[in-house]
């Protein structure tokens, strides 16, 4: 009698571990911008691997939208993002942005930022980033 209640014991923990972890599961899937916090920028920068200043542009753009929680940036954003993310600065970051917004992946924004121009990433940027700098196919 002694080891059925054991087995029962241990089933009921084992159903209670499986609905704890379910609950993670889901709230991980619900939320996932609150677990992506802790990676710093010069860590999302390394990861992404952007290969010119304006795909650094772009990717710090993206950081700064989804890990630091901001509905849009402007070039003093953007310049201190390079400097977290121990990058050279580019000399004209406004270019760099102009030619993302070419190329559709950001856009200017009516609302100015602290008097500055400001943008965000398009839903086309952010895939952009997201797929590694490569772009998607079309459907």
């Amino acid at each position: 009698m002694e080891a059925s209640k054991e087995i029962a014991e241990i089933e009921k923990r084992i159903q209670d571990h499986e609905k704890r972890i379910s609950e993670l599961e889901e709230l991980i899937i619900s939320k996932p911008e609150d677990f992506r916090k802790g990676i710093s920028i010069k860590e999302f920068v390394l990861d992404k691997k952007p290969k010119s200043a304006v795909q650094k542009t772009l990717a710090i753009g993206y950081y700064l939208e989804k890990y630091e929680n901001m509905p849009s940036f402007n070039v003093k954003d953007l310049e201190k993002g390079f400097r977290e993310a121990k990058e050279i600065v580019p000399p004209n970051i406004n270019d760099k942005v102009n030619q993302n917004i070419m190329k559709g992946h950001i856009m200017e924004l009516k609302e100015k930022k602290e008097g500055l121009k400001s943008w965000n990433l398009t839903n086309t940027g952010e895939r952009f980033v997201e797929n590694d700098f490569k772009d998607l196919p079309k459907s």
